[in-house]
């Protein structure tokens, strides 16, 4: 009975539903992939080698599918979002998990049927029409981070983490398995039916999960009675530390500095995957689909490095340092990608990028410290919106790169995206500098407050007839950066033996 009962809690988690969909889309991902390459085996263009011309073709398709699931999910993501922050917390997981079924679907009876592949277009357009990834991730996310206290929330980014974890682990097993069972058919339906039809049936149970056993914790009144529970700054900064923007509850300043920072980032890292795929069906690779399993196990396995990079670097470096640590990463194993003959070299690049996932969870966790708890779920899915804005830019721009540089140098777009990273590496360090700020403010504010008591103690105020006192301090001799500089603190709270001061409001200029 105690086991039954130790289960059932288990299954009402989230992390079940993580398990079951990633594993269905890493089998459907090696599915699409094989069959894509399969149909496309026979296409010739005029001028061009029978190679070139499935290479276009790949990439044209890959190009138009990712497009359209950029594309669709923005408004139903938003609108999903705008739910799960009004109460409907399991809006954003169960419509999309519902899109993913359809879509697995839709391959399976592409495969059976042997329907024209184009019709994939149209189970992209249902799977964006249900908010895709777009609404399913962020809903994830803001179960993580709602259900607890301020206290908790401090080490959201940790959770977060363990999160990409749980699926980069799943997703490792799912890519080794994938292209054995692509292999497996029968002989009336051919490749990939035994592979798709597990993952259909992966999404389906993760659907039944989603809808019947997902337990969604109640927001913490403290969130709701004490705006500043819902006010956090990055690691190195205090509660103390204020700009005229975080009056409303949103530290826009710090927002907009993650959110290009993630632009960047994506835009570099998501234009090398998006040919990466059709990079090694060509020759002198040349994969075979349990090949094509291997090399997705291994990008799914920089998850589970990033993890280890981040329990090993968080108690030693800042989350800015971490951040550069993951681009760095990045950088350094796209770069050696460029010149990759052999399968081999191949996973001495991706070895490389054992670090790269480490940027992009840890922006969305200080994403959520920024803004009240009741906002995390459409913050976060804003910051998906301007990853899909970037991918509307980096896919037909990396693939028409690729296509043009296929005859005299297929890793060109590889070689483009490591310099990229250096506006990623300027936004950081714009960042990391605006971000040390708090870390001086503090001081500052510390030795002002000791200055104010010992005078304020001294003083005789009449409250009745003052009863907000205003104290205009010039700070000479500190170096804050940007000139002029105003930082909003909090109202000090001000006691002396015979009364009561409320509202000082400081004001550095």
């Amino acid at each position: 009975k105690r086991i039954w009962r130790t289960t059932f809690a288990v299954f009402r988690q989230i992390e079940p539903i993580i398990v079951l969909e990633q594993l269905g889309s890493t089998l459907f991902d090696t599915a699409l992939q094989m069959v894509v390459r399969d149909r496309t085996a026979n296409i010739t263009e005029p001028g061009h080698s029978s190679e070139e011309s499935q290479q276009t073709a790949i990439t044209n398709f890959y190009m138009t599918y990712n497009l359209i699931i950029k594309l669709t999910p923005i408004i139903p993501a938003l609108v999903l979002a705008s739910l799960s922050d009004r109460g409907w917390r399991k809006a954003p997981i169960v419509v999309p998990l519902s899109g993913y079924l359809l879509s697995r679907l839709g391959l399976l009876l592409v495969v059976i049927f042997g329907l024209p592949l184009k019709l994939m277009f149209a189970a992209a357009v249902v799977f964006g029409l249900s908010g895709g990834f777009s609404a399913y991730w962020p809903g994830i996310m803001t179960l993580a981070s709602l259900g607890s206290t301020a206290a908790d929330r401090s080490k959201l980014r940790f959770s977060v983490i363990v999160l990409e974890l749980v699926y980069g682990v799943t997703g490792v097993v799912g890519s080794l398995v994938s292209g054995h069972l692509f292999l497996l058919y029968s002989s009336s339906l051919g490749n990939g039916t035994v592979l798709l039809s597990v993952s259909t049936l992966l999404n389906l149970l993760c659907l039944i999960f989603a809808v019947a056993l997902l337990q969604v914790s109640a927001l913490p009144s403290s969130y709701l009675t004490d705006p500043e529970e819902s006010y956090h700054l990055l690691t190195h900064a205090s509660r103390y530390t204020r700009l005229a923007g975080c009056f409303t509850g949103i530290n826009m300043v710090n927002v907009v500095l993650l959110f290009a920072a993630a632009f960047l980032y994506d835009f570099a890292v998501g234009g090398a995957i998006e040919v990466l795929g059709s990079f090694v069906l060509k020759s002198p690779l040349s994969w075979t689909a349990t090949q094509v399993g291997y090399g997705n196990a291994a990008g799914c396995g920089i998850f589970v490095t990033s993890f280890l990079g981040v329990i090993m670097f968080r108690k030693c470096v800042g989350d800015e340092t971490m951040i550069l640590i993951g681009m760095l990463s990045f950088a350094v194993g796209i770069y050696v990608m460029s010149f990759v003959t052999t399968t081999s070299l191949f996973y001495v690049a991706r070895l490389l990028n054992l670090f790269a996932l480490i940027p992009m969870p840890t922006i969305r966790a200080l994403v959520s410290q920024q803004v009240p708890a009741s906002r995390c779920g459409i913050a976060l899915t804003c910051l998906q919106m301007t990853l899909k804005v970037a991918g509307i830019v980096y896919i037909p721009a990396f693939t028409k790169i690729y296509q043009n540089s296929l005859t005299w140098f297929p890793g060109l777009v590889f070689m483009i995206s490591s310099p990229l990273m250096r506006s990623y590496l300027f936004i950081i360090l714009k960042t990391k500098r605006y971000f040390s700020l708090g870390v001086r403010l503090k001081q500052i504010k510390q030795k002002v407050d000791v200055e104010i008591s010992s005078q304020v103690e001294s003083c005789k105020l009449d409250i009745e007839a003052l009863p907000f006192v205003s104290l205009l301090i010039t700070i000479t001799g500190i170096h804050l950066n940007w000139s002029p500089t105003f930082i909003f603190l909090p109202l000090l709270e001000l006691r002396t033996s015979e009364y009561q001061c409320r509202g000082f409001q400081l004001i550095i200029l």
